[in-house]
């Protein structure tokens, strides 16, 4: 099967998290990780092409939704589509991201602004519009898995333990772009100082220390773990360092808030191209966001993971 190029992460002990950014990031705790590969690149348009014309794949965008799990949804919504990234016109309210993102009728992997829109020079772009079982679904074709969070943050870091950026402690998005971030005032001015509005071709940038491309930036990284907030969360004292720590439950990953949408949510790492220190600053290994698990958009990915049991 297909796949990108596999990279060796050695395992050990690494210091996972951080207290300094948003709450769901702490407590930065110690956690030991077995030694796993992973692909140097989010998979690419090309590669998740070849999976479709293989198997015949249907992604998520591409199907009618549930009208049972939407029920506060208008019937008009209820059609295959996907979440686009719109610029504004001018400043908006922060705190309401509807601003910005616009369900599309069509949009898909293929089509990624829309109808109208396609592929054609994106080959290798990291594919978007993936739900996390379209996600799951390439990796078992290809014989691989989606990483731990514990395996992602640690992949990440490429050995720079308790840094903040994967390239180490110095923010220069704003002068010098180490990785595709948005420049200018968000969401209404791009200045495209990485050289990108969207997405880029992987490996645009140069690795981390373990070879890794696109480890911030870019796209967001669908992981298998199911999302908790940590900083909520009981904790039992321990003399030693987790092993391969696993997220929450299926059931604790669900928001009180969306009671009527019952969805369960899984962890997203990495950041995107639209994170800014203005609104997600979230292009640090130890940032991370809980994402339904039926949701795709045009900033969101993956990449797969080998390991060796």
């Amino acid at each position: 099967m297909m796949g990108a190029e596999l990279k060796w992460v050695e395992g050990g002990k690494f210091s996972m998290g951080s207290n300094d950014h948003y709450r769901d990031e702490a407590p930065v705790r110690s956690v030991t990780v077995d030694g796993f590969w992973i692909e140097s690149h989010p998979v690419t348009n090309t590669q998740f092409g070849a999976f479709v014309d293989d198997t015949g794949h249907v992604t998520v965008a591409e199907q009618h939704p549930e009208p049972a799990l939407y029920p506060d949804a208008s019937p008009g919504d209820l059609v295959p589509g996907s979440l686009v990234f719109t610029m504004t016109g001018g400043p908006v309210d922060l705190r309401d991201y509807h601003s910005w993102w616009r369900w599309t009728h069509g949009a898909t992997w293929r089509y990624p602004t829309g109808p109208g829109s396609d592929i054609d020079g994106l080959n290798d772009h990291p594919v978007t519009h993936v739900a996390y079982e379209d996600a799951a679904a390439y990796a078992r074709w290809a014989g691989r898995s989606l990483a731990t969070e514990a395996e992602w943050e640690m992949a990440a870091r490429g050995g720079l333990d308790s840094a903040e950026f994967t390239w180490g402690n110095d923010d220069t998005q704003e002068t010098s772009p180490r990785a595709n971030t948005w420049q200018g005032r968000f969401p209404y001015e791009n200045t495209e100082l990485d050289g990108w509005t969207r997405t880029s071709p992987v490996g645009s940038y140069q690795p981390n220390g373990y070879g890794l491309y696109d480890m911030a930036g870019n796209v967001w990284e669908w992981t298998d773990d199911w999302y908790e907030d940590r900083s909520t969360s009981p904790s039992e004292p321990s003399c030693c360092a987790p092993v391969n720590p696993r997220g929450g439950t299926q059931l604790g990953s669900l928001d009180v808030r969306q009671a009527g949408t019952p969805i369960p949510r899984k962890v997203l790492k990495g950041g995107s191209h639209l994170c800014t220190i203005q609104y997600c600053f979230r292009y640090r290994p130890a940032a991370r966001l809980p994402q339904m698990v039926d949701t795709s958009s045009s900033h969101m990915g993956f990449r797969c993971v080998k390991r060796t049991d």
